[in-house]
């Protein structure tokens, strides 16, 4: 076919919301696109074990202790689904590793917060993993079909995530006015930094538009962030908590809550590198690479081994 037939062929496919496999012909820039994405989500699932996995030791009882480790084991499971699906479309995995180590490549904002408390880790469950889902979901019908089924699988677990989350801070918010003041403190702190997961603005993001055109996002990052508000704030009415925002209100006009503007100076500080933890998290990643290499190196030696046993 001529790049013309492929062209239509592929925009066909996109239209009548078939998936497109690694085998099929696609567009340079979906399929750059697309690595960029998936890459940097991968990223965010690794980083993001890094500030729960501190707490996995100093969890307050051997329940609260099991729950934390199964989640960042899942984590590590997304991760590994993600760089997966990376590699169908060409891309070396050691490669996008040492583009997040270099700083080329991103990770989510929010892993570059730390987390402070034990409240914290419920706070990162509820609000963290709630924006996940909010957008990881609509990715459940992405149309990368490698993506889009691995988004199942990880929005099943990313829900446990959440609802893990929001059960900590109930028991917190239920408990003495000491430990309802430390989940309104988690919640103070994260808040806006859940915010601002969704990306910039929709007029300052410059991959939203072409992205929704090939079906690749089905909302724009400010209509997925307008949806988890309408659907956290009734939640935290619920834990009797107060959202940190005094502009925060119901609009019956629009049917959906106003709220302030975010501070996107902060924003572009943290995705810039120059967050609380962004030295700390990039320097935990590169060392765990580091001092992996002689497993990594034992591993390729030991299946060298056995193709030769077998060949012989």
């Amino acid at each position: 076919m001529t790049q013309a037939e492929h062209e239509r062929h592929f925009n066909d496919k996109i239209a009548k919301e078939i998936k497109i496999e690694p085998n099929d012909w696609m567009p340079d820039e979906y399929r750059q696109t697309l690595i960029r994405q998936i890459s940097q989500h991968a990223h965010s699932e690794v980083v993001g074990m890094l500030p729960e996995g501190n707490w996995i030791t100093r969890a307050p009882n051997l329940r609260r202790k099991a729950v934390l480790l199964a989640k960042v084991q899942d984590e590590a499971g997304h991760g590994l689904y993600l760089y997966s699906a990376t590699e169908t479309l060409g891309a070396d995995r050691e490669q996008t590793i040492d583009d997040l180590h270099t700083g080329k490549a991103k990770y989510s904002s929010i892993f570059n917060y730390p987390a402070l408390t034990w409240a914290d880790i419920g706070a990162i469950g509820w609000l963290v993993d709630g924006a996940a889902i909010m957008n990881q979901v609509a990715l459940c019908r992405t149309s990368y079909g490698p993506y889009a089924r691995a988004m199942v699988k990880i929005c099943k677990e990313e829900s446990f995530h959440q609802r893990q989350g929001y059960e900590s801070l109930m028991k917190l918010c239920n408990g003495t006015p000491q430990q309802k003041a430390m989940a309104q403190d988690a919640l103070n702190r994260f808040w806006w930094p859940a915010l601002m997961m969704f990306g910039p603005n929709d007029a300052e993001s410059t991959h939203s538009e072409q992205s929704i055109a090939w079906k690749i996002k089905r909302f724009t990052n400010d209509e997925l962030r307008q949806s988890f508000v309408d659907a956290t704030v009734p939640q935290a009415e619920i834990l009797g908590l107060t959202i940190p925002d005094e502009n925060l209100k119901w609009n019956e006009e629009r049917g959906h809550y106003d709220f302030s503007e975010i501070n996107w100076d902060e924003f572009w500080q943290v995705v810039k590198g120059n967050g609380p933890c962004n030295k700390e998290r990039l320097a935990a990643r590169i060392k765990a690479k580091e001092e992996g290499l002689w497993v990594r190196e034992a591993a390729n030696a030991f299946a060298k081994k056995r193709a030769m046993k077998k060949s012989a």
